[in-house]
């Protein structure tokens, strides 16, 4: 049988993330395979989860991807695991505005996957009963199966708190322990290829004072309808495709990958940090941490050569890391570095959260037509030359400029928007790369 759990925190800071790696690290250990998820569009975490369970982490998210996206991703990624492990985004039931779009909550009753509610009881014992009653009863839609209480402070107090819980379980207790956490930056964790935290260690952590038996025996096959599903193998790829994937730029969906892979493109990573310029058809520059690695992107024999790519018609995508490196210039810290001038666009860098949030845009250019949703989150502005052109007008998020997002020039485009498969425009850039490969 399929089982599937999805961690939810009570709010932010609960411990969920703890909660979620440990799990995913335990049940590994015990010689499951488990598929991670993360609700939300989070690039961060299931880096980790990856490389805990050996496998690709999935997104899962209503607003980007609607309800069916959602159902279609599970059904078609699950595999060969003995069980899907989800973890959830802020408080479960935190969505949009006062919406459960986006939610934990939300996916958890898109496919009926069974909650395990992770509470904070540092400061409390009975009015935890009473956060945790409120929690299950406030939609009977979702399924709080059982609670993970963290921070416990003795045995006494771990008692006074599962003695007024009533009938949902109690699946673990974790004392307050300093030495089990992830190491974060401006953006969230760092990811996991700069782990300096031992999964052995979170494994023994969880294993001591979470009941696995009583996890799996509250995970439930997920619910998706029948008429859910889609033929998610690639065809024989006819382009190539450059993703660049280092240290500065590292945020992406599996999802993009396997998308541009179903349209027929061959998927040729690369690294501007080492200078490679790979012989493709197309480009694609992902955000992450071009900042930490400025001198180096300066330099780099990638950035003297993407000009010469765009001036000759070859299609080049950039989305927030990818937009401040595509511009003429990134000022930090009262420094200019010179970046690769695809655009007369100029970014600083900023002390301040600029824009956080999802996103939805229409793009009306001679590149792309039609709707794309993501998100946005960046400590940056960007100003443009006043003669600039914005494929995309903001019906949500902030953009660039005056609700505006996406500056282009020939073939090539970057905006702060991170860009969701289920919208973005796949077919049509890889259309695009075909073009140019003939020309």
């Amino acid at each position: 049988m399929k089982r599937s759990i999805l961690i939810a925190g009570t709010h932010s800071g609960v411990g969920k993330t703890t909660v979620s790696m440990g799990i995913m690290a335990a049940l590994r250990r015990r010689g499951l395979n488990v598929q991670p998820y993360k609700v939300g569009p989070d690039y961060i975490d299931p880096s980790h989860h990856r490389a805990i369970c050996g496998r690709p982490s999935r997104n899962l998210d209503t607003f980007m991807m609607g309800e069916e996206g959602v159902q279609n991703s599970m059904k078609c990624t699950y595999g060969d695991a003995d069980i899907a492990v989800v973890e959830g985004v802020m408080g479960l039931f935190d969505g949009m505005e006062a919406t459960e779009i986006a939610s934990s909550a939300h996916v958890a009753k898109c496919m009926d996957i069974p909650v395990l509610l992770v509470v904070n009881v540092h400061g409390m014992s009975r009015s935890a009963a009473a956060m945790v009653k409120g929690y299950s009863e406030f939609d009977s839609g979702v399924n709080v199966a059982g609670v993970v209480l963290n921070r416990i402070g003795s045995p006494r107090h771990k008692s006074m708190i599962v003695d007024s819980l009533g009938d949902i379980p109690v699946v673990g207790a974790l004392p307050r322990n300093q030495d089990i956490s992830v190491p974060s930056r401006h953006l969230g964790l760092h990811m996991a290829e700069e782990q300096d935290y031992d999964v052995d260690m979170l494994a023994d952590f969880i294993e001591e004072n979470i009941d696995l038996d009583a996890v799996l025996e509250i995970a439930q096959e997920p619910k998706i309808p029948d008429t859910i599903g889609v033929d998610d193998s690639p065809i024989e790829a006819d382009v190539t495709i450059g993703m660049a994937l280092d240290h500065a730029f590292c945020f992406y969906y599996q999802d993009m990958f396997d998308a541009f892979r179903r349209a027929g493109a061959e998927v040729k990573f690369f690294s501007p940090l080492e200078g490679e310029v790979p012989e493709v058809d197309g480009l694609y520059f992902g955000g992450g941490y071009p900042e930490l690695h400025i001198s180096e992107l300066e330099k780099s024999k990638t950035t003297h050569k993407l000009k010469e790519f765009s001036a000759d018609g070859m299609p080049i995508y950039g989305e927030c890391g990818g937009l401040q490196y595509l511009g003429k210039s990134y000022e930090i810290d009262d420094k200019v570095y010179k970046m690769a001038d695809l655009f007369s666009s100029e970014t600083v860098q900023t002390k301040r959260l600029q824009a956080l949030g999802y996103t939805r845009g229409h793009a009306d250019s001679p590149l792309f037509k039609g709707e794309v949703r993501g998100h946005e989150f960046h400590y940056s502005l960007t100003d443009c030359a006043p003669d600039s052109r914005l494929a995309y007008t903001m019906q949500r998020g902030k953009g660039i400029v005056d609700g505006r997002d996406g500056i282009y020039e020939h073939n090539s485009l970057a905006s702060y928007m991170h860009a969701h498969p289920a919208t973005f425009p796949v077919k049509e850039f890889v259309e695009m790369c075909r073009k140019y490969n003939r020309s």
